[in-house]
């Protein structure tokens, strides 16, 4: 074994914790990309904010935030891992089976890391497991 239980046990929950922070600052970024301008995405230029694509935004800047500062973790995954496989199968799988082969790679990444945040929680770093310190 490489690593010893208990160095498995210490580490774990702050690699979580690192991941959920990753992982949300780079999905909010869609939504900021999409709602804002920036960072600039030509493909968002006069996009409109009432289609499925301004809502998807709506969903990756509200969820992407809430995961980032690990907020209400298990349910905004949830629901950010439904995102995308709606979005994977709206988009990308129509242009064939394969994610290598239809550009969804990226979205099937999120929908899988979104589902293990939602059943694992927020790990260490999350601003909701102080708020649950202060509280006790």
């Amino acid at each position: 074994m490489i690593f010893s239980e208990a160095t498995c046990k210490m580490w774990t929950p702050r690699i979580l914790g690192i991941l959920r922070i990753v992982v949300g600052f780079l999905f909010l970024q869609h939504g900021t990309a999409k709602w804002f301008g920036m960072p600039h995405v030509a493909m968002f230029d006069g996009m409109n904010m009432m289609s499925l694509i301004g809502a998807a935004g709506v969903l990756e800047l509200a969820g992407g935030l809430l995961v980032c500062l690990g907020i209400f973790t298990r349910v905004a995954a949830f629901i950010l891992s439904g995102e995308m496989a709606v979005g994977y199968f709206m988009v990308h799988a129509p242009q064939g089976l394969l994610p290598i082969l239809n550009q969804g790679e990226l979205a099937v990444m999120y929908c899988f890391v979104f589902l293990y945040l939602a059943v694992a929680g927020s790990g260490s770093y999350s601003v909701g497991a102080l708020l649950c310190r202060k509280n006790k």
